[in-house]
């Protein structure tokens, strides 16, 4: 009866070994697969955190190109209106010695008429 009831004893410890082992495996198993979720979860995050990154490096690469760009625009304006306005200046200048010009004329033109009345007036007396 002693040795039935350690054979029995000693069964059931094997089953509940069995049985721990079973669940030791199952655990480990679940908690890889907890693992692995959890790591593809991240790495999906980091990918795209990766392929955000290169665009913005991207856009900031054309801004760049296009900022030196416009700013090589803006000088060529600025030279352009710069020259507008020296000719602005030079056509002012022009019609100013034009003027002085006109108004000499005019001044030669009255005297010379006056001269001419003056000869006119002594031949006639």
């Amino acid at each position: 009866m002693l040795s039935r009831l350690l054979k029995e004893h000693q069964a059931k410890q094997s089953e509940r070994k069995d049985l721990q082992e079973k669940r030791r495996r199952e655990a480990i198993t679940a908690a890889t697969c907890l693992t692995e979720a959890l790591v593809d979860h991240l790495n999906v995050g980091v990918a795209q955190a990766y392929i955000n990154q290169r665009k913005l490096d991207h856009e900031v690469k054309t801004l760049q190109v296009q900022a030196s760009q416009f700013s090589k625009q803006t000088a060529q304006w600025i030279s352009m209106v710069e020259g507008f306005n020296q000719a602005l200046k030079e056509i002012g200048d022009v019609e100013n010695w034009a003027r002085s010009i006109e108004m000499d004329m005019r001044t030669i033109s009255t005297a010379l008429e006056y001269v001419h009345k003056g000869q006119l007036q002594s031949a006639s007396s």
